[in-house]
């Protein structure tokens, strides 16, 4: 019974307005569910959100072939369209912006362990806030917890994955070819910092989705939990 009260309560949580909202969690102790319950229910609820959204991303062509696709910084186009008649370089748009996705769908599943830290970390107070926040509260609250740290974690690993899918060394010497045109403002052929911010942006954006499908689609029954406090709903 506690069980069932539990899952019909985190539904309630995920969905409903803010007085709606205080007055579940002001009768909560009634029905024995403690307020580290229902915080631990959402947690799990957004665990499962993020680790699909990173799940996704980190895929071949999850960032190459979706909306999160990493294009060259603007600057860079000029690079790009100097070197179009140039032997060796006159594909080297296609060839670097692959290389750049290859390397965030490479880097991106260290999100999942720092997301998962914070969520852990996630007092009750940080929870109803949370809840009674807007439609992207988690998200916020992720990012302002999260964001240096997975900048820290993302740059080696984003610098690493460059190299290993030769990124930083195809991109050098297109930005050497480029620099060596006469009369040519000289560009700069470090590009990791870039991807790094990319790469964040799209993870973030994912979770805000995640977080705005639990939240609001009572189709997204993607766990046990979801499935069994919707099953009820349906009665």
């Amino acid at each position: 019974m506690k069980k069932i009260l539990l899952l019909l309560i985190t539904v309630t949580l995920i969905s409903c307005d803010a007085a709606t909202l205080q007055k579940v969690l002001d009768s909560a102790g009634n029905t024995g569910i403690t307020n580290t319950d229902i915080a631990n229910a959402l947690k799990q609820a957004l665990n499962k959100g993020i680790e699909s959204g990173v799940d996704y991303l980190s895929k071949t062509d999850g960032f190459y072939k979706s909306q999160y696709k990493i294009l060259l910084p603007e600057e860079a186009q000029t690079v790009v369209e100097k070197l179009r008649i140039i032997p060796g370089f006159n594909k080297v748009e296609d060839e670097i912006t692959l290389k750049l996705n290859r390397a965030a769908e490479d880097a991106v599943k260290r999100a999942k362990p720092i997301f998962v830290d914070a969520i852990k970390q996630m007092t009750f107070t940080d929870v109803k806030n949370i809840l009674m926040g807007e439609k992207n509260a988690a998200t916020q609250y992720l990012h302002r917890t999260t964001y240096n740290k997975l900048y820290n974690e993302f740059h080696p690993v984003i610098l690493q994955s460059l190299n290993k899918f030769g990124a930083v060394d195809y991109w050098a010497d297109a930005v050497n070819t480029y620099n060596n045109i006469p009369f040519v403002k000289k560009m700069n052929p470090q590009i990791d910092d870039y991807v790094t911010q990319k790469a964040l942006a799209g993870v973030f954006d994912m979770v805000e989705k995640k977080e705005l499908d639990i939240r609001t689609n009572i189709r997204a029954r993607t766990t046990d939990l979801l499935r069994k406090v919707f099953s009820l709903q349906d009665r």
